[in-house]
């Protein structure tokens, strides 16, 4: 007989007709265990139909030969296509390739077409992407795109193409996979409200945005009391000054405004769920006290923390709380349906992988892509944003208020998501843009002229320059309008007040990073720095002076693409050296580690949260969001220690083939290593931390109950030791092969460039096994 926690059953759920619930053998819950709930939707109102295909399910679920990816075409033979794709989908749930569906739909052009590609970069509500508005025209009214605001906006990747013709958009979203992950956290922090007291309002906000601030379900599924359009609630606490235009709210037109009945309709559907939640919270919780005693009765916080732990495990084991999931999911999948233009692409159990739209009014396909980008109050209900991992634009994209000395504008403009803001999460800079650095042309930092070059923007140029992409760089300062002060009179002195910032943080790097690699961005800093003011005002309405200095850049930016003449000089190295450099990178790399997963002291770094690093074993294990957690950054980190070493050794050759003529010269080939040697480096990277280590990231993410925390931080720190053994004068066969690793990328690096290596050791390969 088929276990029943295996048996499949038909269902009733928002999906029209019958859907199918199980718990999947091959898939993995929130505890990382197998066993996930599954709801499928069968695509038939009739019971004789849905209870053919559902057993058909139970079939495939009785024999366990059936439970491998390998056996889908044979499974497609015998089977029905619902079922088939309720049973083999998500089996394997790596990342989808996005950035490969844009590349499919809308190319992006190249150098040789006359493009320069700008990558723009820099902290949280530096203004980025304000900026970017400016530079594309997009008037911050009428247009609202790309969305910004002073929380964390973007999120995804936003990449614009500057073309004629009709206008064409790319839409890419999350895999039904991470949304899910994300919705369960986002229950489980509602339901630890519950426990913690929380009235209904804190339980919905808990609900509606992750604790990350990167994916809120206000977004899909509405706001908490969400009023009318065009209605404003009465508050005590109002601050707003009554003639400010620039930052007015704007009231949208119905068309792009949920309807009140839908606000009302939504909200009843929040009461329910903040019902649900109470009910689940305080089930699970009769159940954990009977174990560890009651919550509120627990003064240790060691023990309250432990308390706290097994209730998010044993939620996760609770049907009430995967229905409750699965509901929430069927709710933010009906968004989609919503959406009246363009086309998706559909993966078969009707999740999208992407969206395309051309359209040739500019008003109306803003409008459109609005539904994928948009941040506006009156549109919660219906923004589809938060699952929204990249998007494409392509089409006249140009300030006609900025004259250029030419009228072709051949950009490619990107946009991601913000820097951190403090020195916790300026630690590495995440490879989701440092994996971006070799595709641009110009890597354009844009930062606040109030608070210039903070942990973030530093951490930015030390990665830059590390990585030989120093000559790629240059500098927007927003907000200058804003720098005011008694001994900062005129409009030089503001300047120089804020260009100061660029020499002391050049200077603070020089220790790190080694003089010739500062003194690259010191030269390229002076000349390629902008500042600009008034940004958040329609473009007519900013400063001249400010909008000849947007041209300025528009200019360089569009020169950009000028590659520097190849120089037929190559440098020698002695390997030997390079031992001596790499030994502080993997321990400069472990020892943060160690603190903030509590297995030893190191001063500065404090012991994260177990969820959080609960959710980064979550994501590693899943193959997810780069394997990163907000500023949790294993491969980034392994990536900075090894590239900021290495490149301090590149700058000191054993001689040249030609000894260059300048400095200039020698830094232009020696960057060029660099360069080789960071994208191998990331590779390298994410093979030994993550890839190698799968099944300890999956056992780290499955531990549970009391303990498990300490459990997981052992294994994850088994996970770091292996990944970067230390190197030393006696090294074990792990060691010596991580070092002939990092030796063989640096070694093929230099050859590639021209050069040569001496002092490699051609060891057996028996000895290193």
């Amino acid at each position: 007989m088929t276990p029943r926690i295996h048996r499949a059953a038909k269902t009733r759920s928002n999906r029209p007709g019958w859907s199918v619930t199980f718990s999947h053998p091959r898939r993995r819950d929130a505890r990382g265990k197998f066993g996930l709930k599954v709801r499928r939707g069968l695509g038939t109102p009739d019971d004789t139909t849905a209870d053919r295909l559902v057993e058909q399910l139970n079939t495939l679920l009785a024999d366990e030969s059936w439970w491998s990816i390998d056996r889908r075409a044979e499974a497609e033979m015998q089977f029905a296509p619902s079922v088939v794709a309720a049973f083999f989908d998500g089996i394997e749930s790596g990342a989808l390739p996005s950035r490969d569906l844009r590349n499919r739909i809308i190319p992006l052009p190249s150098v040789e077409e006359g493009y320069s590609r700008v990558m723009l970069v820099g902290s949280t509500g530096a203004g980025k992407t304000t900026l970017l508005r400016q530079l594309i025209g997009s008037d911050h009214t009428r247009d609202r795109f790309p969305s910004t605001s002073t929380a964390k906006t973007t999120t995804a990747d936003i990449e614009i193409i500057t073309a004629p013709g009709p206008f064409e958009a790319v839409v890419t979203f999350m895999t039904e996979h991470e949304v899910r992950c994300s919705v369960d956290e986002c229950l489980e922090q509602a339901c630890l409200g519950v426990i913690r007291g929380y009235d209904d309002t804190r339980v919905a906000e808990a609900l509606l945005e992750h604790p990350e601030q990167r994916f809120r379900l206000s977004y899909p599924l509405g706001g908490w009391h969400q009023e009318p359009p065009g209605q404003d609630s009465e508050d005590q606490y109002e601050m707003e000054f009554a003639d400010s235009e620039d930052d007015a709210a704007e009231v949208l037109p119905e068309t792009e405004s949920v309807t009140a009945s839908e606000i009302v309709s939504n909200q009843e559907q929040l009461n329910g769920y903040v019902a649900r939640i109470r009910s689940v919270a305080q089930s699970v919780r009769q159940s954990v006290e009977q174990q560890l005693g009651n919550y509120q009765d627990i003064g240790n916080p060691n023990r309250r923390e432990e308390w706290r732990q097994s209730f998010s495990d044993a939620l996760q084991e609770n049907l009430d709380f995967a229905d409750l999931s699965l509901d929430i999911m069927d709710a933010v999948e009906e968004r989609f349906g919503l959406v009246v233009a363009g086309d998706f692409d559909r993966s078969t159990p009707g999740w999208p992988n992407f969206w395309y739209y051309e359209e040739a009014n500019r008003d109306t396909f803003l409008q459109q892509v609005r539904w994928f980008t948009g941040n506006h109050g009156q549109q919660f209900g219906r923004l589809l944003t938060p699952l929204v991992n990249g998007i494409r634009v392509r089409g006249v994209f140009q300030p006609a208020a900025i004259q250029l000395r030419d009228a072709e504008r051949k950009l490619v403009l990107l946009d991601g998501e913000g820097l951190g803001h403090s020195a916790k999460e300026a630690t590495s800079i995440s490879t989701k843009v440092t994996e971006r650095f070799p595709e641009a042309d110009m890597i354009l930092l844009v930062d606040n002229a109030q608070s210039p070059m903070q942990a973030a923007p530093l951490e930015l140029l030390r990665s830059v320059g590390s990585s030989g992409h120093g000559h790629k760089l240059a500098v927007a300062f927003t907000h200058f309008d804003q720098v005011k002060g008694d001994n900062l009179i005129n409009h030089e002195q503001k300047r120089n007040h804020v260009r100061a910032s660029i020499s002391n943080a050049v200077a603070s790097l020089r220790e790190s990073l080694g003089a010739p690699v500062t003194e690259i961005l010191e030269r390229r800093l002076d000349g390629n720095d902008f500042y600009l003011g008034a940004l958040h005002r329609p473009t007519p309405r900013i400063p001249g002076g400010y909008i000849n200095l947007m041209g300025e850049l528009l200019e360089r930016m569009k020169q950009a693409a000028v590659a520097p003449e190849p120089i037929d000089a190559a440098p020698n190295y002695n390997i030997v050296r390079l031992e001596l450099a790499l030994r502080d990178a993997a321990d400069s790399f472990k020892s943060p580690w160690f603190g903030r997963l509590g297995l030893r002291n190191d001063e500065g770094i404090g012991k994260e949260h177990w969820s959080r690093v609960k959710a980064l074993c979550r994501r590693i294990a899943n193959l997810w969001d780069n394997g990163e957690y907000n500023d949790l950054r294993p491969v980034a980190d392994l990536v900075r220690h090894l590239q900021t070493s290495i490149s301090r050794w590149l700058d000191n050759p054993s001689g040249w083939t030609r000894e260059p003529d300048n400095e200039d010269e020698r830094q232009i080939v020696i960057n060029h290593v660099r360069r080789r040697v960071s994208a191998q480096i990331h590779t390298l990277a994410e093979q030994r931390v993550i890839n190698t280590h799968l099944p300890g990231w999956r056992n780290a993410w499955g531990f549970s109950g009391p303990g498990s925390s300490y459990e997981r931080a052992r294994e994850m720190g088994r996970i770091y030791d292996a990944a970067a053994p230390s190197v030393s004068s006696v090294m074990d066969w792990q060691s010596q092969e991580f070092l002939d690793q990092v030796i063989q990328i640096v070694k093929s690096s230099i050859e590639e460039a021209g050069g040569s290596v001496e002092g490699v050791a051609q060891r057996n390969p028996a000895e290193v096994a």
